[in-house]
């Protein structure tokens, strides 16, 4: 049988299946959402069957077919990524489609500042972005949706590679007027003591509880969310302490209160920083080329600029 689609067409296809809506699989591949919908209907009519069960105001959900032909649009997509990575290979050029992925914690420090430098040096590569928790950012890299991802060493799967690129020692986000806010270095017990405002992230979650875990005590959880930027403001507000790895470089929260960076006293265990990949995700010159652009430009100051020293 003679099939006429594209390898966009699938791209749209694969993204649905994820996010299990139009809108969302749009947003993520910065596209217009009828785009992705005519896709998805010029598929079911070259294929002759309903790949999607619309659900009003619920999303998408695949057919038994659908989810097959997304298995199999998925390992479509990652052998023409390996043709266009033999492609550059011969050619010695960076350039095609780059999809990286960065923990939604720290997106906002570091990766517009490596993608607006990768880009002036590599003005043909299509750079895409995606901010994702690390189960997110692990998903991505197993279905090719994602080339490579900027993250920390948290639970890392042992079909993936891990490239530290620094070490990040832990600190206390705190208001200006706390209590500890104005000592050189503060411990686990010090803070064990005051109410916390926890960033509840898969994984993530699970190495700031290891830090007080490894002192025998528990934090006081008074308020819990997924975003670093309304921790920010609730620490500002008074509301608790945080703790955090990678710091912002304004020490004013998002609606204007003034925080305070303090390290914690060793011993705690630091957070590595680095690239994560598939195994053989980083033949692509175009891939290879934002390895090492990341790790020269961190290398060069950018990252101590956003960490503070642990305390002793």
């Amino acid at each position: 049988m003679q099939t006429r689609f594209t390898l966009r067409q699938l791209e749209y296809l694969v993204a649905v299946g994820q996010h299990g809506s139009v809108t969302l699989a749009a947003e993520q591949l910065a596209v217009s959402a009828p785009s992705i919908s005519t896709a998805i209907s010029a598929l079911e009519a070259e294929f002759g069957l309903p790949l999607f069960v619309r659900k009003h105001a619920q999303g998408m959900s695949p057919t038994t077919g659908g989810r097959d032909l997304i298995e199999a649009a998925a390992r479509v997509l990652e052998a023409a990524q390996a043709v266009a990575a033999v492609a550059s290979r011969h050619l010695g050029t960076v350039h095609g489609t780059l999809k990286v992925g960065c923990l939604s914690t720290f997106a906002q420090i570091l990766l517009p500042q490596l993608r607006k430098s990768y880009q002036q040096l590599y003005p043909e590569v299509d750079f895409r972005q995606f901010e994702r928790h690390q189960v997110g950012l692990i998903e991505g890299l197993r279905d090719a949706s994602l080339d490579i991802a900027l993250t920390y060493d948290l639970a890392i799967p042992a079909d993936l590679e891990f490239t530290t690129l620094g070490v990040l020692p832990p600190f206390a986000i705190l208001a200006e007027t706390h209590p500890l806010a104005q000592q050189a270095v503060v411990s686990i017990a010090d803070l064990a003591a005051h109410p916390m405002v926890f960033l509840d992230l898969p994984l993530s979650a699970d190495y700031f509880v290891s830090l007080f875990d490894q002192a025998g005590l528990k934090p006081r959880i008074v308020e819990r969310t997924q975003d670093m930027a309304v921790v920010q403001s609730l620490v500002g507000n008074e509301l608790g302490y945080s703790i955090a790895n990678l710091r912002p470089q304004s020490e004013i929260s998002p609606d204007g209160r003034p925080l305070r960076f303090v390290p914690l006293a060793a011993p705690v265990k630091p957070m590595r920083l680095g690239l994560l990949s598939a195994q053989g995700g980083r033949a692509s010159l175009t891939v290879q080329a934002f390895v090492d652009h990341c790790r020269k430009v961190l290398s060069e100051g950018l990252l101590t600029r956003f960490s503070v020293r642990q305390g002793s």
